[in-house]
């Protein structure tokens, strides 16, 4: 009897590849856009911010030639004159509390309107929460601009509120070219990007979490206070300060349908860039808006932090 032997092919076991490698393949990738966003985005960001310190030499040299009241820095000594003129300008400051006023104010409405939508989507569902969060997400794909003009007749003095009002004998104001369509116009375009978060955040709190509460004797405010919106926080939270950088820096809106004074910020710095001619005062103005959404943007860091950490990544 004779054994038959089977060929079997040889197993080439092959040394793993140094981690040292790895890093350094995924280094080479991630360095083209590190590269594109340091020298058109980086370099221009730290050559404005000297400039706005007075250093007008070097490439902030023609700028500081062609505008007008540029304070200049002592040698290696920045000077923070610029600053100190805007904010002892009243029109500044002025602008500065319009600008907080109108972010906060239309991120608190958006983030209503959105965590409303929400919670109707959770708890009630059918075609009436379908028709609510498909109607939120319009806002999405109509062009700012087309908005804006369409705000601005709305609300106009001959606009269609004010002939309604007119037929029934009725007054009803103006509210073109106020802040009002400011916050109307900002609560427009924000209103989509945070309902599709919030409403994603609420739709993924357990069911079972909800019917244990109820099963409790907790009614629906207590479920919603205790229970939906502390579980779906970090969402809600993400959804804030979206909104929120967003409305602070927005300019579509405020220029079209805001007033020529007091207006929002990103007017502001248009106007002093080219109506005024004084590129440094809006160089300042941008990084007091790049420091207020600083701000913002650390509590986004933190949710992040906190739902990572919740989650056992960290």
């Amino acid at each position: 009897m004779t054994a038959e032997v089977e060929a079997r092919p040889a197993v080439v076991v092959r040394p793993a590849a140094p981690a040292a490698a790895g890093q350094t393949r995924g280094l080479l990738m991630a360095l083209p856009p590190m590269v594109l966003i340091a020298f058109f985005i980086g370099f221009p960001v730290v050559l404005a911010f000297g400039f706005s310190l007075g250093f007008t030499g070097g490439l902030n040299r023609t700028v500081a030639l062609i505008g007008q009241n540029v304070h200049t820095a002592h040698g290696i000594v920045p000077t923070l004159s610029a600053y100190a003129e805007m904010f002892t300008n009243a029109r500044f400051l002025g602008d500065l509390v319009v600008t907080v006023v109108v972010t906060v104010v239309s991120t608190t409405v958006v983030i209503l309107l959105a965590v409303g939508i929400g919670l109707y989507l959770k708890f009630s569902g059918g075609l009436i929460g379908k028709l609510l969060s498909a109607l939120a997400v319009i806002p999405l794909f109509i062009p700012v601009v087309i908005a804006s003009w369409a705000i601005l007749g709305f609300y106009s003095a001959n606009g269609f509120l004010r002939s309604v009002a007119a037929n029934l004998g009725l007054g009803f104001p103006v509210w073109s070219y106020t802040l009002v369509t400011v916050v109307i116009g900002s609560v427009w375009t924000s209103l989509p990007f945070a309902t599709l978060l919030v409403t994603s955040g609420l739709q993924a709190v357990p069911q079972a979490m909800i019917d244990a509460a109820r099963d409790a004797g907790a009614s629906f405010w207590r479920v919603v206070g205790s229970v939906v919106v502390p579980m779906a926080g970090v969402p809600i939270i993400i959804a804030t300060t979206f909104t929120a950088i967003g409305i602070l820096g927005s300019f579509t809106v405020p220029y079209f349908t805001g007033p020529n004074s007091p207006n929002m910020l990103g007017v502001d710095m248009s106007n002093y860039f080219s109506a005024f001619n004084q590129p440094q005062q809006a160089v300042v103005i941008a990084f007091i808006v790049f420091a207020i959404a600083s701000g913002i943007a650390a509590v986004y860091v933190w949710a992040n932090f906190r739902s990572a950490k919740e989650s056992g990544a960290v």
